[in-house]
């Protein structure tokens, strides 16, 4: 058994135990493994381990994995497609780009974004699933609509008018559940991206139905030397 599979394995024990805990289903709970800095090589060994879903930060660093993953997508089994989200923060001169690279994009934090995002994808012929950002944390360096302000208010309010995009839910990085008023009548927001590597467990029980796992996965990974 290779690493990668060992870890796996661990992380799916891990994964189900914290589900038996919640009273969940471990259907209920999605896992994203997180492969940014990490080859294409070893996101077509997850994938021939049954991974299908994977989160990368950059566009640029995709850009350069995704050829090599052309093969990988008509390899695997379609019953679970195989699918890349946008997961760290775009900005909206590489929407374009992004909407061409990727499945969807999990980061959707300003109006100014969605707009380009659901351009890009018509002029694509594809609807884009989104998830809107919401920042629960005081810290700076995280990235997010503030889930009080106007951006917000307005950003919820367009998003029923864009045609291109499938607005699917929220993602978050703090480990909280999100507000009823949070929720907004013309959307239907069903997904709740929320835990990583150290508190997986703890979104599991505060009804995340998605995490996103990379170090405790692959393990510590070397920082990104390319363009920001």
């Amino acid at each position: 058994m290779t690493a990668l599979a060992e870890s796996l394995a661990r992380l799916e024990e891990a994964i189900a135990r914290a589900c038996r805990q919640a009273g969940r289903g471990r259907g209920e709970v999605e896992l994203m493994a997180v492969s940014k800095t990490y080859p294409a090589a070893t996101i077509a060994e997850a994938a021939g381990l049954g991974l299908r879903l994977f989160g990368e930060n950059r566009v640029q660093e995709f850009a350069g994995k995704a050829a090599e993953l052309e093969g990988l997508r008509d390899g695997v089994s379609q019953d679970v497609p195989f699918r890349v989200h946008l997961i760290g923060h775009l900005q909206s001169n590489k929407a374009a780009r992004a909407a061409e690279l990727f499945d969807a994009v999990d980061a959707v934090d300003s109006l100014r974004l969605a707009e380009r995002l659901n351009e890009a994808a018509g002029k694509l012929g594809k609807r884009l699933p989104v998830l809107i950002e919401v920042k629960l944390s005081a810290e700076e360096t995280k990235a997010g609509l503030e889930p009080e302000s106007a951006e917000a208010g307005q950003l919820l309010e367009r998003l029923p008018e864009f045609a291109n995009l499938e607005t699917r839910g929220l993602m978050t990085i703090a480990p909280w559940g999100v507000a009823e008023d949070a929720a907004h009548p013309k959307l239907k927001l069903d997904v709740l991206s929320m835990g990583m590597s150290g508190d997986f467990a703890l979104a599991i029980e505060e009804g995340a139905t998605r995490i996103r796992v990379g170090t405790a996965l692959f393990g510590k990974r070397a920082p990104w030397t390319g363009p920001a």
